[in-house]
Protein backbone atom coordinates (compact mmCIF):
# COMPACT_ATOMS: atom_id res chain seq x y z
CA UNK A 1 0.00 0.00 0.00
CA UNK A 2 1.53 2.99 -1.12
CA UNK A 3 1.79 6.22 1.67
CA UNK A 4 -0.26 8.11 -1.40
CA UNK A 5 -3.20 5.89 -0.90
CA UNK A 6 -3.28 6.37 2.46
CA UNK A 7 -4.12 10.26 2.29
CA UNK A 8 -6.23 9.84 -0.71
CA UNK A 9 -8.55 7.52 1.42
CA UNK A 10 -8.18 9.64 4.09
CA UNK A 11 -9.15 12.77 2.00
CA UNK A 12 -12.19 10.95 0.32
CA UNK A 13 -13.52 9.53 3.67
CA UNK A 14 -13.35 13.39 5.30
CA UNK A 15 -14.91 15.01 2.17
CA UNK A 16 -18.02 12.23 2.74
CA UNK A 17 -18.12 11.76 6.40
CA UNK A 18 -18.29 8.36 6.08
CA UNK A 19 -16.09 5.13 5.67
CA UNK A 20 -18.51 3.57 3.73
CA UNK A 21 -19.43 6.32 1.19
CA UNK A 22 -15.31 7.09 0.81
CA UNK A 23 -15.29 3.01 0.28
CA UNK A 24 -17.49 2.62 -2.66
CA UNK A 25 -15.74 5.85 -4.45
CA UNK A 26 -12.94 4.15 -4.11
CA UNK A 27 -14.00 0.36 -5.07
CA UNK A 28 -12.58 -0.27 -1.82
CA UNK A 29 -14.60 -2.21 1.57
CA UNK A 30 -14.90 0.09 4.59
CA UNK A 31 -12.61 -2.06 6.64
CA UNK A 32 -10.00 -0.99 3.87
CA UNK A 33 -10.72 2.60 4.61
CA UNK A 34 -10.51 2.04 7.78
CA UNK A 35 -6.58 0.28 7.94
CA UNK A 36 -5.55 2.64 5.54
CA UNK A 37 -6.16 5.90 7.71
CA UNK A 38 -5.13 3.88 11.06
CA UNK A 39 -1.89 3.18 9.67
CA UNK A 40 -1.78 7.17 8.44
CA UNK A 41 -2.78 8.20 11.82
CA UNK A 42 -0.22 6.06 13.33
CA UNK A 43 2.97 7.09 11.03
CA UNK A 44 2.01 10.72 11.86
CA UNK A 45 1.07 10.27 15.34
CA UNK A 46 -2.17 12.52 15.72
CA UNK A 47 -5.96 11.59 15.49
CA UNK A 48 -7.42 12.48 11.97
CA UNK A 49 -11.47 11.08 13.40
CA UNK A 50 -13.44 11.16 15.79
CA UNK A 51 -15.54 7.86 15.59
CA UNK A 52 -19.00 6.91 16.09
CA UNK A 53 -20.97 3.67 15.58
CA UNK A 54 -22.94 6.02 12.82
CA UNK A 55 -20.53 8.55 11.65
CA UNK A 56 -17.18 9.62 11.36
CA UNK A 57 -16.16 13.54 11.89
CA UNK A 58 -12.72 15.15 11.73
CA UNK A 59 -10.76 16.46 14.90
CA UNK A 60 -9.08 19.80 14.83
CA UNK A 61 -5.39 17.76 13.57
CA UNK A 62 -8.08 16.20 10.83
CA UNK A 63 -9.21 19.67 9.50
CA UNK A 64 -5.67 20.81 8.70
CA UNK A 65 -4.67 17.76 7.11
CA UNK A 66 -7.93 17.72 4.89
CA UNK A 67 -7.34 21.09 3.73
CA UNK A 68 -3.77 20.26 2.76
CA UNK A 69 -5.19 17.07 0.95
CA UNK A 70 -7.66 18.67 -1.10
CA UNK A 71 -5.35 21.26 -2.26
CA UNK A 72 -2.56 18.78 -3.31
CA UNK A 73 -5.27 16.38 -5.05
CA UNK A 74 -6.67 19.31 -6.80
CA UNK A 75 -3.10 20.46 -7.72
CA UNK A 76 -2.46 17.09 -9.43
CA UNK A 77 -6.08 16.68 -11.36
CA UNK A 78 -4.75 20.18 -12.70
CA UNK A 79 -2.08 18.97 -14.05
CA UNK A 80 -3.89 15.95 -15.80
CA UNK A 81 -5.66 18.00 -16.99
CA UNK A 82 -3.87 20.48 -18.39
CA UNK A 83 -1.64 17.64 -19.90
CA UNK A 84 -4.54 16.19 -21.28
CA UNK A 85 -5.61 19.85 -22.72
CA UNK A 86 -3.40 19.44 -26.16
CA UNK A 87 -6.02 16.20 -26.80
CA UNK A 88 -8.82 19.27 -26.38
CA UNK A 89 -10.89 17.24 -24.86
CA UNK A 90 -12.36 18.56 -21.14
CA UNK A 91 -12.63 14.87 -18.68
CA UNK A 92 -13.21 14.04 -15.52
CA UNK A 93 -15.32 15.34 -12.55
CA UNK A 94 -16.63 18.66 -12.64
CA UNK A 95 -17.08 19.01 -8.68
CA UNK A 96 -19.46 22.56 -8.44
CA UNK A 97 -22.30 24.31 -5.61
CA UNK A 98 -25.43 25.47 -7.03
CA UNK A 99 -28.36 27.33 -5.07
CA UNK A 100 -30.89 25.26 -5.76
CA UNK A 101 -33.19 27.03 -7.63
CA UNK A 102 -31.10 28.93 -9.91
CA UNK A 103 -29.29 25.43 -10.71
CA UNK A 104 -32.36 23.70 -11.56
CA UNK A 105 -33.52 26.01 -13.99
CA UNK A 106 -30.46 27.69 -15.40
CA UNK A 107 -27.35 25.92 -14.71
CA UNK A 108 -28.83 22.10 -15.34
CA UNK A 109 -29.73 22.54 -18.93
CA UNK A 110 -26.14 23.33 -19.43
CA UNK A 111 -24.54 20.30 -17.55
CA UNK A 112 -26.74 18.59 -19.34
CA UNK A 113 -25.89 19.69 -23.17
CA UNK A 114 -21.69 19.47 -22.10
CA UNK A 115 -22.38 16.00 -20.72
CA UNK A 116 -24.00 14.83 -24.14
CA UNK A 117 -21.18 16.41 -25.79
CA UNK A 118 -18.37 16.02 -23.75
CA UNK A 119 -18.55 11.72 -23.22
CA UNK A 120 -15.40 11.67 -20.59
CA UNK A 121 -17.18 14.50 -18.11
CA UNK A 122 -19.01 13.65 -15.53
CA UNK A 123 -20.21 16.35 -12.99
CA UNK A 124 -21.13 16.81 -9.04
CA UNK A 125 -23.48 18.71 -8.35
CA UNK A 126 -24.18 19.87 -4.65
CA UNK A 127 -27.89 21.55 -4.95
CA UNK A 128 -28.20 24.45 -1.53
CA UNK A 129 -28.90 27.45 -1.18
CA UNK A 130 -26.41 27.52 2.55
CA UNK A 131 -22.95 29.16 1.48
CA UNK A 132 -20.10 26.25 0.90
CA UNK A 133 -16.43 26.78 1.60
CA UNK A 134 -15.13 25.68 -1.60
CA UNK A 135 -11.34 24.96 -0.62
CA UNK A 136 -12.32 22.66 2.39
CA UNK A 137 -15.15 20.45 0.83
CA UNK A 138 -12.39 20.29 -2.44
CA UNK A 139 -14.92 21.25 -5.01
CA UNK A 140 -13.76 23.13 -8.54
CA UNK A 141 -16.55 26.02 -8.56
CA UNK A 142 -19.72 27.54 -7.08
CA UNK A 143 -22.25 29.55 -8.30
CA UNK A 144 -23.01 32.72 -6.20
CA UNK A 145 -25.43 35.32 -6.62
CA UNK A 146 -24.17 38.16 -4.51
CA UNK A 147 -20.98 40.09 -4.70
CA UNK A 148 -17.48 37.97 -3.89
CA UNK A 149 -16.29 38.59 -0.11
CA UNK A 150 -13.61 35.64 -0.26
CA UNK A 151 -10.15 37.44 -1.00
CA UNK A 152 -9.31 33.37 -1.57
CA UNK A 153 -11.68 33.23 -4.49
CA UNK A 154 -11.48 34.57 -7.98
CA UNK A 155 -14.78 35.02 -10.04
CA UNK A 156 -16.44 35.92 -13.27
CA UNK A 157 -19.64 37.20 -13.77
CA UNK A 158 -22.24 35.24 -15.94
CA UNK A 159 -25.54 36.55 -15.20
CA UNK A 160 -27.53 38.96 -12.95
CA UNK A 161 -30.28 38.53 -10.70
CA UNK A 162 -33.40 40.51 -11.05
CA UNK A 163 -35.85 40.66 -8.42
CA UNK A 164 -39.59 40.81 -8.91
CA UNK A 165 -42.45 42.09 -6.62
CA UNK A 166 -45.48 40.29 -7.48
CA UNK A 167 -49.00 38.90 -6.70
CA UNK A 168 -51.59 36.96 -8.24
CA UNK A 169 -54.84 38.58 -10.18
CA UNK A 170 -57.35 37.69 -8.04
CA UNK A 171 -55.31 39.04 -4.93
CA UNK A 172 -54.89 42.87 -6.09
CA UNK A 173 -58.63 42.45 -6.92
CA UNK A 174 -59.80 42.04 -3.65
CA UNK A 175 -56.84 44.07 -2.11
CA UNK A 176 -55.78 46.71 -4.65
CA UNK A 177 -52.61 47.20 -6.55
CA UNK A 178 -50.52 49.33 -4.54
CA UNK A 179 -48.95 52.45 -6.51
CA UNK A 180 -46.16 53.71 -3.95
CA UNK A 181 -44.12 51.44 -1.33
CA UNK A 182 -45.69 53.72 0.85
CA UNK A 183 -48.68 51.20 0.61
CA UNK A 184 -47.15 47.75 0.82
CA UNK A 185 -47.54 48.09 4.90
CA UNK A 186 -51.44 47.60 3.97
CA UNK A 187 -50.64 44.61 2.08
CA UNK A 188 -50.24 40.77 3.08
CA UNK A 189 -46.97 39.16 2.53
CA UNK A 190 -45.01 35.74 1.54
CA UNK A 191 -41.67 36.49 2.11
CA UNK A 192 -38.13 34.25 2.09
CA UNK A 193 -36.20 32.59 5.13
CA UNK A 194 -32.41 33.02 4.45
CA UNK A 195 -31.23 29.51 5.22
CA UNK A 196 -27.81 30.33 6.49
CA UNK A 197 -29.24 32.96 9.79
CA UNK A 198 -33.33 31.78 9.40
CA UNK A 199 -33.87 35.43 9.31
CA UNK A 200 -36.55 36.73 7.01
CA UNK A 201 -35.26 38.45 3.82
CA UNK A 202 -36.04 41.86 2.92
CA UNK A 203 -38.31 43.30 0.28
CA UNK A 204 -36.00 45.16 -1.69
CA UNK A 205 -36.88 48.09 -3.71
CA UNK A 206 -34.96 50.84 -5.50
CA UNK A 207 -36.57 54.78 -4.43
CA UNK A 208 -34.59 57.54 -5.97
CA UNK A 209 -31.47 55.50 -6.99
CA UNK A 210 -31.29 54.45 -3.22
CA UNK A 211 -31.93 50.60 -2.48
CA UNK A 212 -34.50 50.44 0.39
CA UNK A 213 -34.59 46.82 2.26
CA UNK A 214 -38.51 46.42 4.00
CA UNK A 215 -39.54 43.86 6.15
CA UNK A 216 -43.04 44.05 6.16
CA UNK A 217 -45.27 41.46 8.70
CA UNK A 218 -45.73 38.72 6.67
CA UNK A 219 -48.20 35.78 6.68
CA UNK A 220 -46.01 33.10 5.26
CA UNK A 221 -42.29 32.42 6.07
CA UNK A 222 -41.00 29.71 3.44
CA UNK A 223 -37.41 28.42 2.71
CA UNK A 224 -37.66 27.69 -0.60
CA UNK A 225 -38.25 30.06 -3.44
CA UNK A 226 -40.26 27.66 -5.87
CA UNK A 227 -42.72 27.63 -2.44
CA UNK A 228 -43.19 31.48 -2.09
CA UNK A 229 -44.20 31.45 -6.11
CA UNK A 230 -46.93 29.01 -5.60
CA UNK A 231 -48.40 30.74 -2.82
CA UNK A 232 -48.22 33.95 -4.77
CA UNK A 233 -50.38 32.25 -7.48
CA UNK A 234 -52.53 31.15 -4.78
CA UNK A 235 -53.47 34.50 -3.47
CA UNK A 236 -51.85 34.20 -0.15
CA UNK A 237 -50.28 37.41 -1.01
CA UNK A 238 -47.02 39.48 -2.23
CA UNK A 239 -44.11 38.24 -2.66
CA UNK A 240 -40.29 38.95 -4.11
CA UNK A 241 -38.75 36.62 -6.50
CA UNK A 242 -35.83 36.59 -8.83
CA UNK A 243 -37.52 36.97 -12.16
CA UNK A 244 -36.59 33.64 -13.50
CA UNK A 245 -38.28 31.58 -11.27
CA UNK A 246 -41.51 33.11 -11.68
CA UNK A 247 -41.29 34.07 -15.74
CA UNK A 248 -44.11 31.09 -16.57
CA UNK A 249 -46.28 32.82 -14.05
CA UNK A 250 -45.86 36.34 -14.98
CA UNK A 251 -46.09 35.21 -18.51
CA UNK A 252 -49.38 33.17 -18.44
CA UNK A 253 -50.92 36.39 -16.07
CA UNK A 254 -50.90 33.76 -12.88
CA UNK A 255 -48.98 36.34 -11.44
CA UNK A 256 -48.61 40.23 -11.87
CA UNK A 257 -45.73 42.32 -11.46
CA UNK A 258 -45.90 45.20 -8.77
CA UNK A 259 -44.25 48.43 -8.70
CA UNK A 260 -42.19 48.16 -11.62
CA UNK A 261 -40.82 51.46 -11.33
CA UNK A 262 -39.32 50.42 -8.49
CA UNK A 263 -37.25 47.53 -9.17
CA UNK A 264 -33.97 47.06 -6.89
CA UNK A 265 -30.90 47.04 -8.57
CA UNK A 266 -29.61 43.48 -10.49
CA UNK A 267 -27.11 41.04 -8.03
CA UNK A 268 -24.74 39.83 -10.24
CA UNK A 269 -24.15 36.06 -10.38
CA UNK A 270 -20.86 34.83 -10.35
CA UNK A 271 -18.94 31.57 -10.95
CA UNK A 272 -16.27 31.47 -8.00
CA UNK A 273 -13.23 29.08 -7.85
CA UNK A 274 -9.80 28.93 -5.63
CA UNK A 275 -7.77 31.37 -7.22
CA UNK A 276 -4.51 29.73 -6.27
CA UNK A 277 -5.45 26.87 -8.49
CA UNK A 278 -4.75 26.22 -12.09
CA UNK A 279 -8.21 26.22 -14.29
CA UNK A 280 -8.98 22.85 -15.84
CA UNK A 281 -10.79 22.76 -19.10
CA UNK A 282 -13.90 21.33 -18.08
CA UNK A 283 -14.00 24.60 -15.68
CA UNK A 284 -13.46 27.05 -18.30
CA UNK A 285 -15.85 25.10 -20.34
CA UNK A 286 -18.69 25.14 -17.63
CA UNK A 287 -18.27 29.06 -16.96
CA UNK A 288 -18.45 29.94 -20.67
CA UNK A 289 -21.12 27.68 -21.67
CA UNK A 290 -23.18 29.36 -18.79
CA UNK A 291 -22.31 32.76 -19.56
CA UNK A 292 -23.75 32.23 -23.22
CA UNK A 293 -26.21 30.37 -22.04
CA UNK A 294 -27.46 33.09 -19.40
CA UNK A 295 -26.61 35.57 -22.22
CA UNK A 296 -29.05 33.86 -24.60
CA UNK A 297 -31.36 33.58 -22.28
CA UNK A 298 -31.50 37.25 -21.70
CA UNK A 299 -31.79 38.32 -24.66
CA UNK A 300 -35.59 36.43 -25.46
CA UNK A 301 -38.54 38.53 -25.82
Amino acid sequence: MSGFGRFIAFSCAARHGSFAQAGRELALTPSTVAKRISSLESELGVKLFHRTTRQVQLTADGEVLHARCEKILADIGELEDLAASSIAEPRGDLRISLPITYGKQMVMPVLARMLREHPGLRADVRLSDQQCDLIREGLDAAVRIMPLDDSRLTCRQVDEQRLTLCASAAYLERRGLPAHPDQLPEHDFVVFRNPTSGRQRPVQLQLDGTMINLYPPYRVILDDGEALVQAACLGAGLTQVPDYMAAEELMRGDLVEVLPDFRPFPMPVSVVWPGNRLMPSRLRLFIDALAAHCRNARLKP
